[in-house]
């Protein structure tokens, strides 16, 4: 009983830190699809192209809300494939807080976040370069009312709300203090929506994040970190395969578990940076609870691991150690 209580305990605290990110990233898409400019959406696709290296600088940060973050813009189309894929290879999870309890050196710390900043950075700018050289970059603009669809928040109302104003605007009114109620009371109308479509997103999601949060949570505090390190082995590449789908599994207790392992000398640096590469946090089920488009995600999944992997196996071969 204990055991499910300080799972339950861990899983509602590490998804009540991602709400905030999750509904600052639904108000800000709402907003965008609702009221903004032209211009603003201009700006937006333009900040394309350099989209991957602020993603993974911001990947870089000890806080795994950002990849939650990226996968809400990605599936509505606000950032691109290679810059949510720099912000899932970046994101450092818990391994930050890890490597500062064992008073490790800030040198030795800041290191390995570089390093996995940079592999985003690259593999971000490389995968949008393909994109674009195949033209599958989609139409560059936001798709965030397809969220709208499927979370059926009714958010279409608020094109009703846009309509009326426009109208509003080339009529001719001689009531002008009257007239000027009706739009307080439509942007008023305006503003609900879009905090309740933000809060619809939010909800499901969140609940999404706690039950399979608490279902890997069970699942890792019952087999242990001793039984892991054993799973691992000392081949160093069959290793970096298994630490790599470790990685995926979206809980904070895999990234402490090959971090601790790596401390202790039971992990080599290769293995250890393939899982900690493909530990990114909740995104890819951020991605998978949004995205409607499942072989997309199957491929950014792939692609994930797939680096992951490549990247560790490099390390073993150069001999680097972090």
């Amino acid at each position: 009983m204990d055991l499910l209580l300080d799972v339950l305990k861990d899983s509602l605290k590490d998804t009540a830190q991602l709400v905030p990110f999750l509904l600052l990233t639904y108000l800000a898409m709402e907003a965008l699809e609702h009221g903004t400019s032209d211009r603003a959406e201009h700006v937006i696709a333009r900040a394309g192209a350099a989209g991957p290296i602020v993603g993974a600088l911001l990947g870089g940060l000890p806080q795994c809300g950002f990849s939650a973050m990226a996968a809400t813009l990605y599936a509505g189309r606000v950032v691109t494939m290679g810059t949510l894929i720099a912000v899932l290879l970046s994101t450092s999870d818990e391994m930050v807080p890890v490597f500062l309890a064992h008073c490790e050196p800030i040198s030795r710390l800041l290191t390995l976040v570089g390093f996995k900043v940079l592999v985003g950075m690259v593999m971000g700018l490389v995968i949008d370069a393909v994109l674009r050289a195949l033209h599958r970059t989609g139409d560059g603009q936001p798709h965030i009312e397809e969220l709208c669809e499927r979370a059926h928040c009714d958010c279409a109302s608020l094109d009703e709300l846009d309509e009326k104003d426009g109208h509003a605007h080339d009529g001719h009114d001689h009531h002008a203090h009257g007239h000027a109620h009706a739009h307080a009371r439509e942007g008023h109308g305006r503003l609900w929506h879009i905090m309740r479509c933000a809060l619809v997103h939010t909800l499901e999601v969140t609940v999404s994040i706690f039950v399979i949060s608490f279902a890997f949570g069970l699942l890792i505090e019952h087999v242990g970190s001793d039984a892991i390190g054993a799973f691992l082995g000392i081949h160093p590449v069959r290793a970096t395969f298994l630490a790599g789908l470790i990685g995926l599994i979206p809980n904070c207790g895999a990234s402490v578990a090959l971090t601790e392992l790596y401390l202790s000398g039971t992990l080599a640096s290769g293995p250890m940076v393939a899982g900690l590469l493909v530990s990114g946090g909740v995104g890819l089920l951020v991605l998978f609870g949004t995205n409607a488009d499942l072989r997309e995600n199957g491929v950014i999944t792939a692609i994930t691991y797939a680096t992951g992997v490549l990247v560790g196996l490099m390390v073993n071969a150069l001999g680097i150690i972090f």
